[in-house]
């Protein structure tokens, strides 16, 4: 009976242990755009602005910079965007810090527009 409980209490034991297993969770795996893709400003990042409700807040007669259709590009450049530096540009490093819980595409998208030169196309 003693011989039955001991193995009894190392199996039990053995599987406490091994049933304390979790998964944990996957590194964000970072977005990138291929070298070859043009990211153009009027189709792939204005809509940006659109789909996070960037002019709310970001018009005319609120925060700056002021980001209503026609003048979004002559208001970023080169205030808000270092062409060709998207480390040192306010507009990238202010959306990868959270503001607005902006999507790993659109932040891959502005930052290879930005790094690419951020060429008002």
């Amino acid at each position: 009976m003693k011989k039955l409980l001991k193995i009894v209490l190392v199996s039990s034991i053995t599987l406490l242990f091994s049933s304390c297993y979790y998964d944990e969770f996957p590194e964000d795996i970072p977005v990138v755009i291929p070298p070859g893709q043009t990211v153009s400003f009027s189709e792939d990042i204005t809509p940006i602005f659109v789909t996070y409700n960037c002019t709310e807040c970001h018009n005319a007669s609120g925060q700056n910079p002021d980001l209503t259709p026609g003048g979004e590009y002559s208001n970023l450049v080169p205030a808000y965007v270092n062409a060709g530096n998207s480390t040192d540009s306010r507009l990238y490093t202010k959306l990868a810090g959270g503001h607005r819980n902006v999507d790993a595409t659109s932040l891959a998208l502005i930052k290879k527009w930005i790094d690419d030169g951020a060429a008002n196309n």
